[in-house]
């Protein structure tokens, strides 16, 4: 047996060509498009294309994705249904999961494995996440949900499902920002657990279904929630410094920092504490953000750790209003372009996955019979 790394930390385990993640250089690319231009430039439907197809849209392919984006918003009525017999109290994530693991039993077209048909379902769970995440947000209030927009960008839908209200311009540009940063990051855990379900030639919705349960456990996606709770926890700008110095000594772990494969900054970081910076000054609001630079300086200067994407977002997100709760569900809207693209690519040069595991059990173990077991 080859040497066993726990967690198959550096361990190459499929060739791809959506994400490259340099971490000693804090460089991020998609189809060798460097994040910071992407940030900086493009929309979410434009880098979701880019996911799905491997080249930026011409004007019209880019339109023509909106368009689908747009038309496959609305869920079924009978998925609504479904949701409204769940407890109330049942985490949006666990919602989030049955419910895509519900889509397949609406797709009659479920048994056609053919690259078109599963682009469409990339597509269309694109479309539907934000909807299934925001109607289960009023459900769960008991108010009844929000039909989606027929049009607008998936930044602008996404933010107006959760209040009613159309976000202004700069709101809607800047949620779309953060969906970018999301949208793909090589081998984590959640697309990991995508593609072996995909090599299985499992669907597309059991292959996300794993996806987002793999995302659901606190040391991938819930890692914002739980800045955000910290940061409501201390309260104060001058309170910040004191309780990360003495929770450090006491040796607790603070969510947000230190990356499996980063050496560096996150380079997402770099745009999400712009943004909280930003959207703190237009809502005169700018506690959160400078709690958070305490935070970080602390455990730069004790631990040498830097902020990762969850750091920021936290803040991020709670600016813009959405529940805590959500922070891992909204996480999850962008990286639907990220999981289906790897889920794609699985099925076009598809080899089953089925890693080894180095025994360390007990050897030549005898059978007793159970009458010569002992009481």
């Amino acid at each position: 047996m080859p040497t066993t790394i726990d967690g198959l930390e550096d361990i190459v385990a499929t060739h791809s060509s959506i994400c490259d993640l340099d971490g000693k250089l804090g460089k991020l690319t998609y189809f060798g498009v460097d994040i910071h231009d992407l940030a900086n430039h493009s929309s979410f439907e434009e880098t979701a294309y880019l996911l799905w197809h491997g080249v930026l849209p011409t004007q019209k392919q880019l339109d023509e994705l909106r368009q689908q984006l747009c038309a496959n918003r609305q869920l079924p009525a009978r998925m609504l249904d479904l949701m409204r017999l769940l407890p109330t109290t049942t985490s949006p994530m666990d919602v989030l999961r049955t419910s895509i693991s519900a889509l397949a039993a609406f797709d009659a077209d479920l048994q056609n494995k053919s690259a078109e048909a599963n682009l469409q379902r990339a597509i269309r769970l694109t479309a539907m996440l934000p909807t299934i995440v925001m109607s289960w947000e009023h459900l769960r209030n008991g108010r009844e949900p929000l039909v989606p927009l027929p049009d607008h960008s998936h930044a602008a839908n996404l933010l107006y499902m959760l209040s009613g209200k159309l976000p202004d311009d700069y709101t809607a540009h800047a949620m779309d920002v953060a969906l970018i940063l999301h949208a793909d990051h090589e081998l984590n855990a959640s697309t990991f657990a995508a593609r072996v379900t995909a090599g299985t030639l499992a669907d597309m919705y059991a292959s996300i279904t794993s996806a987002i349960g793999a995302l659901s456990g606190p040391l991938h996606g819930g890692a914002n929630e739980q800045v955000i709770r910290t940061l409501l926890k201390i309260g104060e700008v001058d309170k910040a410094d004191a309780y990360i110095r003495n929770a450090l000594a006491n040796k607790q772990r603070i969510m947000g920092f230190g990356h499996r494969v980063y050496r560096t900054e996150d380079p997402r970081a770099t745009h999400l504490r712009a943004m909280s910076k930003e959207l703190g000054e237009r809502q005169k609001d700018t506690r959160w953000y400078e709690m958070s630079r305490v935070i970080e300086q602390c455990v730069k200067e004790v631990k040498g750790l830097n902020a990762n994407v969850d750091f920021y977002s936290a803040s991020f997100y709670y600016l813009l209003g959405f529940p805590i709760e959500l922070d891992t569900p909204i996480f999850a809207c962008s990286r639907i372009s990220g999981w289906t693209a790897h889920v794609l690519e699985q099925y076009a040069n598809n080899r089953l996955i089925r890693p080894r595991a180095e025994y360390i059990g007990p050897k030549e173990t005898p059978y007793v019979p159970i009458n010569q077991r002992g009481a």
